[in-house]
């Protein structure tokens, strides 16, 4: 989602850009002649052109109607963080404790990687602070079996998760990718 979000951040400052610099042109080169200082950039006949038009008024209103659900769109993808900060671990004494999202994910991450067959693991926690989710990305040694290295992950990794962290459930999305195998040079 990050990788995503930047993409349309450079594309939306991009156009913006591009269209400023349009028509700053435009106004400094003069691309319609001004007759006087009180002269407007748009005329009664260049306004009221399109008035006797059934369709004018609607395509308008429903131009700027999408431009402003997306511009509300792009700022609350902005606001809405990508990662959970901190994860309430119940102490079952009735009080909670705050647990640093990034300290479980490095946990999570080095406790993975450290499983047979896996060459590289990153871990990052989403969702809200009292039901906190893992997406796990893990790259897979050429001789590694994809199957045991899930059964690793559910079974050793984030079962010890759940229990250290006092967490009823931790769901996971795992996504396995195997590292490229090289054939050897005979010589």
């Amino acid at each position: 989602m990050t990788r995503m979000l930047g993409t349309v951040n450079r594309i939306l400052l991009g156009l913006a850009g591009l269209v400023l610099t349009a028509l700053g042109t435009v106004l400094l080169t003069g691309f319609r002649p001004y007759e006087g200082r009180h002269d407007v950039l748009l005329g009664d006949a260049e306004r009221t052109r399109w008035q006797e038009h059934g369709w004018w008024w609607p395509a308008v209103i429903a131009t700027l109607a999408v431009l402003v659900l997306l511009a509300l769109w792009w700022l609350l993808a902005q606001l809405r963080r990508s990662r959970l900060a901190a994860v309430l671990v119940d102490t079952g004494d009735g009080a909670g404790a705050v647990l640093r999202g990034h300290a479980l994910e490095a946990a999570l991450t080095a406790e993975a990687a450290a499983l047979d067959g896996v060459a590289h693991c990153q871990v990052t926690l989403h969702g809200r602070r009292g039901a906190p989710r893992a997406r796990v990305r893990m790259r897979l040694a050429p001789h590694a079996v994809p199957a045991d290295a899930l059964a690793g992950l559910a079974d050793e990794v984030l079962a010890h998760a759940r229990a250290s962290a006092g967490l009823a459930d931790l769901p996971a999305e795992a996504r396995l990718q195997v590292a490229s195998h090289h054939a050897r040079r005979v010589t």
